[in-house]
């Protein structure tokens, strides 16, 4: 029998009471949590699959430049690339995600963002899977062109579909939870690239090929799933989806909640979300909030570092021991990203329930980051260069919860400043020019630079400290980003967006449960910056 929902009055009657220290009527923290976990449980996994694939066909042209080099079918030498044109064809996708990356954000808001997301992946795995078959250095070009396009929006779109479903505060542990797909991906395309070099040759395709080929074909697959199993984005409880015009050519998906569940989510969500139609002066104001440009500039650092090691593992592992095989070169990549792993693991949890500290965790690790640098460059010995490699561990660890912490922080400034086009368009801007970074460290350094490529123990050395010098500016622009909100603060506009909400004293600062919960803690809540 069909689950009847709710009224407010029945709601508001068995469920709700007054908070006599906060002075605001609250829903039970018990019940509100179990329907977000059964909300967990429907959209958290599903990106997680989506960003698995994404990740390992955007990033499988690293691995393919030392995959079966013995037998001289690396990347390299089957299109007949010098260094610098792998470097052009890693940038070149950048290039385009930077382009694209904020039209496409706000596309997805005029449409279904379930539909959207399941586009881009179809997209990936169509270019992923033509990417085996390039011959020449322009075919490498195009495709990575190609690349960036359709995947443009996927990350700052998946951030953005989380805040239709959650309060911002609770975003970061999310964002951690799928954002480990990207480093289980680089983990396993890793160990699974030793799979595929053993199939090299087989059916006239070197390794790399065969690579490029299945994750393509498994991408297009879930990309077509994922329109049966996402859901759009919450309505109020009784309102029907729209199945007019191009809608009723695309399947749908059952809602995320139903009944009881349904209502109580949409109760809690309202209170700091509120939909509404915004234009071109709405999006000019988002544009201009100099709020964007610390939180791009941190997203700038710890992107290029990231994309960097990410791309160019394999080349740093060999520049440390020359000693290595092809195979041993994949599978040492995958403990970097296992340190990556677990360090989100480890800080997102934390850094959702001390919210109003995210300088403090963001920094914390970026620092870390700058020490596995500096092991790397200067560490070990020509007899035991094992502290080198030690360092990218070191690396990998820091860059777990940096990109997922200032995706939140984002969410969490632009949410109640300006609304649904504040998301998108703030965390498109962030990620999509953050990724010059990505040109950067791709492009620019490494192999792109060939005064930095002199054998030995000194190279790459430029190209580390340059990194270690972008986070250097990325700690700065996170505590820029506190000082400035302490004594400026989230502006009138915040009170604005946010009525209606549960305000504390009068501030107009959102008090879902995660703000509230945070109140009640010890310790953090005394530190001067996040006095009010």
């Amino acid at each position: 029998m069909e689950e009847k929902a709710p009224t407010v009055g029945q709601l508001s009657s068995g469920l709700v009471g007054e908070d006599p220290e906060a002075g605001i009527e609250t829903v039970d923290i018990e019940r509100i949590e179990k329907v977000y976990r059964k909300l967990d449980h429907r959209i958290i996994p599903a990106f997680w699959v989506l960003y698995f694939l994404c990740s390992a066909i955007r990033s499988n042209v690293g691995l393919a430049q030392t995959m079966n080099e013995a037998q001289h079918h690396d990347l390299e030498e089957v299109l007949h690339l010098t260094p610098k044109q792998v470097s052009t064809g890693l940038a070149l996708f950048y290039v385009c995600y930077v382009i694209f990356d904020f039209p496409s954000n706000l596309i997805m808001t005029r449409l279904s963002p379930r539909v959207w997301m399941s586009r881009i992946v179809i997209g990936v795995g169509i270019i992923g899977s033509c990417m085996a078959a390039m011959k020449a250095a322009w075919s490498l070009y195009l495709l990575r062109l190609l690349l960036g396009i359709v995947i443009a929006g996927m990350w700052p779109g998946m951030a953005y579909y989380l805040t239709l479903f959650y309060p911002p505060s609770r975003t970061g542990k999310r964002i951690g939870q799928y954002f480990t797909a990207a480093q289980v991906s680089a983990a396993v395309v890793g160990l699974v690239s030793a799979g595929f070099q053993k199939m090299d040759g087989l059916g006239g395709l070197v390794g790399f090929q065969w690579m490029f080929l299945l994750y393509g074909l498994v991408g297009i697959l879930v990309g077509f799933s994922l329109l049966w199993w996402l859901p759009d984005r919450p309505l109020p409880p009784g309102e029907v989806p729209d199945r007019s015009g191009w809608h009723k050519w695309i399947p749908q998906s059952r809602p995320a909640l139903t009944g009881e569940d349904a209502l109580i989510h949409y109760r809690d969500l309202t209170r700091v979300y509120h939909r509404s139609r915004w234009g071109v002066k709405d999006l000019w104001h988002v544009v201009i909030d100099w709020r964007v440009w610390p939180l791009l500039l941190m997203y700038f650092g710890v992107v290029g570092v990231g994309i960097g090691v990410q791309n160019y593992a394999t080349v740093i592992i060999q520049s440390t021991n020359s000693k290595l095989t092809s195979i041993d070169l994949s599978l040492l990549t995958a403990p970097i990203w296992i340190m990556d792993l677990i360090a989100i693991l480890l800080v997102t949890p934390f850094s959702d329930r001390f919210h109003h500290h995210r300088a403090l965790f963001f920094s914390v690790p970026v620092c870390i980051q700058i020490a596995g640098l500096l092991l790397t460059t200067y560490g070990g010995s020509e007899a035991n260069p094992w502290p080198r490699y030690g360092g990218l561990l070191m690396v990998g660890f820091g860059l777990g919860p940096t990109v997922p912490i200032t995706m939140t922080w984002t969410n969490e400034i632009f949410q109640p400043r300006h609304g649904e086009v504040g998301v998108a368009a703030a965390s498109a801007l962030v990620s999509g020019l953050g990724n010059l970074g990505s040109i950067l460290t791709t492009y620019a350094l490494f192999t792109g630079w060939p005064a930095d490529s002199q054998p030995g123990r000194k190279q790459y050395r430029k190209s580390t400290l340059v990194m270690v010098g972008i986070l250097c500016l990325s700690i700065l622009s996170a505590f820029a980003m506190t000082l400035l909100l302490r004594f400026v603060g989230n502006g009138s506009r915040a009170k604005q967006v946010s009525s209606g909400s549960s305000t504390s004293e009068g501030e107009g600062v959102t008090m879902d449960g995660a703000a509230k919960r945070e109140l009640q803690e010890r310790g953090f809540g005394r530190l001067w910056w996040s006095r009010r």
